[in-house]
């Protein structure tokens, strides 16, 4: 018995898992790589094209192209994509290995990067110093800006670091990240889930492929902050809502058939990613998903297609899941946690620019053509035919996740780039239909070689800029990045040559070999060797020096000048904050004390000292650069007397 268009597209995340254990006929009929239609009246060259079935006859004037003609040049990378193809299992482990080559070089090696990271990683390094897993704080000041779920996360990879025996665990970024890494791996792996829904496993495979590229992913993979996880969330949250969209779901419910409801699986996942994104950062998944449903009920006149996902046990099991982290909060902190984070961090990133993050608008707009990259001159080429395709499936529900959230985020004064990277996904799905329909080709788009220039462009201005970067912060040169730099450079223009000579495939595939090249080079290889830059970490390790030679098991700790949040997490929670005069005072109280004193606090620092007998030692002094605040730092490492 043929499967009825309504059973179909709305594959489970366990369906995904489990189908390669079943014959490989059997499961392109049941998965029919997302197709909306039965399998017995699906004609083979829509199989062999994920796109041609994409436009929906509910949305009038929609077209589908016929099945491309590949170039001489692109047959390769085509062969490959088939072989990947035959299994979700196969299609999924590229996508891992891909991932882990993206995120992994420089991932442990990476100083905590301030300010953000490691106010996160402090935070939970006190809840598992004090077991209190509700209220959330940076040394003694309550930290109500975020929900604790991704502190939960981190409490949990410290612990099961502690289990394993990793030296100097709660000091140790690496496990605070893994949550990070781990999200930004399984935003991959969705993104691929979440495709299906809109084209066959070539367009799933691409489009979660130039995502993993993009410069921003692999940034958030390595910091331990909330961005990763939360954009894992919102990609389950838009797979969801994607498989209810579904042509064929959309007709059932317009016909009043209410036992087309999705999956129990998928609503589940639905579901629970959206309270896992109010745990993680609060009602942002909420915006992202709620905004493309208003848009496209708004674009269709009807919104009885989300009764698909069963709204109203999905609400409650939303609110039974989070509740109880709101009520012990509110208890905890009679209420302060709801006034600061809606009235001072929300309220305040919307009225201006928070922390002195501030961007205009269009600030985004123009970021992206860095921070996507090697996906952003693909978009800014298919993007030039997306308002006349968008009566198509897949561009209409692409662009209304993209438009409405993009549009806040630049209207809102603070800017931040991770903010945006929600979003990518749809840009990925929107490159990925072009190249699998042909439409990206150069001979069809105006400007199309000009501006795929932005692909060699990124890894040849780093080729000049990071060995200058070495020089600024270091006096030397950073040679260890031209070998690898060369490499990147000359693929992307490789890559370059072969998109203007209409080997698009070839041209993509190029791009991702680019970023993975460039990616090890400046995190794996460069970024280790910029000591300019790892202040925090001398410093620490300097203190641990300091110590070892007065004879003392532990010491107290002092900075004065220097407030970056990375020292207290690499130092002591109890790390005081003072200025050059009262430095001075404090390390006459006893032995077994460090003081950091910069340049700029040391006149202060020993006048107040002059005549005492008792004179602490300078142990080393630690010159570097902040970033944060854009100047050059000299710190001395002073040792009370004993």
């Amino acid at each position: 018995m043929p499967l009825r268009a309504s059973d179909l597209g709305a594959a489970s995340l366990v369906q995904v898992v489990c189908t390669p254990l079943a014959p490989a006929r059997k499961r392109r009929a049941a998965w029919l790589e997302g197709a909306h239609i039965d399998p017995a009246l699906t004609p083979a060259s829509l199989q062999e094209n994920p796109m041609s079935h994409a436009a929906p006859t509910n949305l009038p004037g929609a077209a589908s192209a016929a099945p491309p003609v590949p170039s001489p040049g692109d047959r390769r990378v085509l062969g490959l994509l088939s072989w990947l193809e035959v299994s979700h299992w196969r299609a999924a482990a590229a996508l891992l290995l891909l991932s882990l080559a993206l995120f992994l070089p420089g991932f442990s090696s990476l100083q905590p990067m301030d300010r953000d990271e490691p106010r996160f990683a402090q935070a939970t390094k006190q809840m598992l110093e004090t077991g209190d897993h509700v209220a959330i704080r940076f040394q003694g000041e309550a930290r109500n800006k975020k929900p604790a779920g991704i502190y939960w996360l981190q409490v949990g990879a410290v612990k099961i670091g502690e289990a394993l025996g990793v030296p100097e665990a709660r000091t140790t970024i690496a496990l605070y990240r893994a949550p990070s890494l781990l999200g930004a791996i399984a935003a991959v792996l969705l993104t691929y889930w979440a495709l299906l829904a809109f084209g066959g496993r070539r367009l799933a495979i691409t489009g979660a492929a130039l995502f993993a590229a993009t410069i921003l992913l692999g940034v958030e993979a390595r910091l331990a902050k909330t961005d990763a996880v939360l954009t894992t969330c919102c990609v389950v949250l838009m797979g969801g809502l994607a498989r209810a969209w579904m042509p064929s779901r959309r007709d059932v419910w317009r016909d009043g058939d209410a036992a087309a409801a999705l999956p129990l699986g998928v609503r589940l996942a639905f579901w629970g990613a959206l309270a896992a994104s109010i745990l993680v950062k609060g009602p942002v998944g909420l915006m992202i998903v709620g905004l493309p449903a208003i848009a496209l009920s708004i674009w269709l006149r009807s919104a009885r297609w989300l009764l698909a996902l069963r709204p109203l046990t999905g609400v409650l099991l939303v609110v039974l899941l989070t509740a109880p982290w709101f009520i012990a909060i509110a208890i905890e902190t009679r209420g302060a946690f709801f006034a600061e984070a809606v009235g001072k961090d929300m309220l305040g990133k919307v009225g201006g620019g928070q922390e002195k993050h501030w961007g205009p608008p269009g600030a985004y707009f123009i970021a992206f053509f860095g921070t996507a990259w090697p996906l952003a001159p693909f978009a800014a080429i298919t993007a030039q035919t997306l308002w006349r395709e968008r009566r198509n499936d897949a561009v209409a529900f692409a662009l209304a996740w993209i438009i409405p959230a993009w549009l806040i985020f630049e209207a809102v004064p603070t800017k931040l780039p991770h903010y945006v990277l929600p979003l990518y996904p749809a840009v990925a799905l929107l490159v990925a239909r072009a190249l699998c329909n042909g439409s990206l080709a150069p001979s069809l788009r105006w400007g199309a070689r000009p501006a795929m220039l932005l692909l060699p462009l990124i890894p040849v201005a780093a080729l000049f800029l990071l060995p200058a970067a070495g020089w600024a912060l270091d006096g030397a040169i950073a040679w260890i990045a031209v070998p690898g730099l060369l490499v990147a450079a000359a693929i992307a223009v490789t890559g370059w040559l072969a998109y203007c000579a209409g080997h698009i495939w070839r041209s993509a595939l190029l791009a991702i070999f680019a970023s993975v090249v460039f990616v090890a080079t400046v995190l794996g290889v460069t970024q280790p060797h910029l000591a300019g830059l790892r202040v925090s970490p001398r410093l620490a390790e300097a203190m641990r020096t300091a110590a070892a030679s007065a004879g003392c098991p532990e010491v107290k700790a002092l900075t004065a000048g220097y407030r970056e949040p990375s020292l207290v997490f690499l130092t002591r929670t109890d790390l005081v904050m003072a200025d050059g005069a009262a430095a001075a005072d404090w390390i006459r109280q006893g032995p077994c004390r460090v003081a950091f004193v910069t340049a700029q606090e040391e006149p202060a620092f020993r006048q107040r000292l002059a005549g005492d007998p008792r004179q602490p030692a300078l142990s080393t002094r630690i010159r570097g650069f902040n970033l944060n605040g854009g100047k050059r730092l000299d710190i001395g490492v002073w040792m009370s007397a004993r």
